[in-house]
């Protein structure tokens, strides 16, 4: 099935519809969420032989483009689920099986989420505040704290790690929601509010022995589960911003359409204003570009070395930073009507502000790049 056939034109009207209210409601997009699970946007990487739609990560790149064009915060909400079904992928297309059973969930309908972010742990997956305890049978049982765990009114499956004391090892696993997985309740913030990414305490959450599927040591490594992560996190959360910057375009577009000066002259023949357009849609297309190589190149398992990260970071830093700058300009061409609350631009100007805090920041992104280019910082 085609992008368009599943999230169709009429689709997406009504979802933009209904994001205000769960914007102003403070509530998660279920009508929006049900909506997708009956198309089997759930179950988009899934083979069709399996159920699914048998998409690529390329195609599911740009569908969530699409998707965020419409309801941003409801296209961050399923990222996540979308992201283990890609770090699943990922693995088996190089020949490694581990995180089959997540693919075979999805299959089933579980709905999975990403507990990896903690407060105040800078080094993400290198360490972790989590403790892991592995117990006689294998089972391991985790303690802490995870943040930013999106989709938490409707997943299923939770995918978490934390750090065995004893070994020092980074346990990776994951819970079911039930006893022991409480979420907080507590997403009441700027923007991407219908996303609800509510923290989540773990308090002796068991994994099952069957459901812990890798120890790693702590600090950098090159495990093909952490490239599995940082492709399939920076790609489709890059993916986000790139539909906001591409709303943004379609919308000062629309803008210079309509809008005519006091003297009766159009926005459209406004120098000034078709400037500050173009340039918004430069960002846009060279974006495009971006994107879609990063994607096709996971998808053909592209050998780029230590280039990789350095490209994954860089799409997700100028994804954010193309999209406010997107959205930045629409402010300018929309006027004051835009400054009012409850209007598509404002909820856009809230919701864009959260591409500040998804791994990895800029200062880590420029560090990255830098390091690959002249080698990392004396220590």
């Amino acid at each position: 099935m085609s992008i368009e056939s599943v999230l169709s034109d009429r689709l997406l009207e009504q979802f933009r519809e209904r994001a205000g209210q769960y914007d102003a409601d403070n509530s998660f997009a279920t009508e929006d969420f049900d909506a997708l699970v009956s198309l089997g946007y759930l179950k988009a990487l899934i083979p069709v032989g399996q159920g699914g739609l048998g998409w690529s990560l390329e195609q599911l790149a740009l569908a969530q483009r699409r998707l965020a064009t419409a309801a941003p915060a409801t296209a961050l909400a399923v990222n996540m689920h979308h992201v283990w079904a890609s770090v699943a992928n990922v693995l088996q297309a190089r020949g490694d099986h581990r995180l089959q059973m997540v693919s075979d969930w999805i299959s089933q309908g579980e709905v999975m989420a990403f507990g990896i972010s903690e407060p105040g742990n800078d080094s993400v997956l290198f360490d972790s505040k989590t403790s892991a305890s592995t117990a006689p049978d294998g089972s391991v049982t985790f303690n802490g704290v995870k943040i930013f765990t999106s989709l938490s009114p409707a997943f299923t499956r939770l995918g978490v790690f934390g750090k065995d004391e004893t070994t020092g090892e980074l346990v990776h696993g994951f819970v079911a929601k039930g006893p022991g997985v409480e979420s907080m309740g507590d997403w009441n913030t700027l923007g991407m509010r219908a996303s609800q990414s509510h923290t989540t305490k773990l308090v002796n959450a068991v994994a099952p022995r069957e459901w812990v599927h890798s120890r790693l040591p702590a600090g950098p490594n090159a495990d093909l589960l952490i490239f599995g992560i940082f492709a399939s996190f920076l790609t489709l959360t890059a993916s986000v911003y790139v539909g906001i910057a591409d709303r943004a375009v379609a919308l000062g577009q629309e803008a210079l359409n309509k809008k005519v000066h006091h003297d009766g002259t159009r926005y459209s023949q406004d120098v000034r204003a078709r400037g500050l357009l173009a340039e918004a849609a430069m960002r846009l297309i060279s974006l495009d570009a971006l994107q879609r190589s990063v994607a096709a190149d996971i998808d053909a398992a592209v050998d780029h070395r230590e280039a990789w990260f350095p490209k994954l970071v860089t799409l997700r830093t100028l994804a954010g930073d193309a999209a406010r700058e997107n959205i930045q300009v629409l402010g300018q061409l929309l006027g004051g009507s835009g400054y009012f609350r409850g209007s598509e631009f404002e909820r856009l100007y809230r919701d864009v502000q959260a591409s500040w805090y998804h791994p990895s920041n800029a200062a880590s992104a420029a560090n990255t790049v830098a390091s690959w280019l002249v080698g990392p910082l004396d220590t």
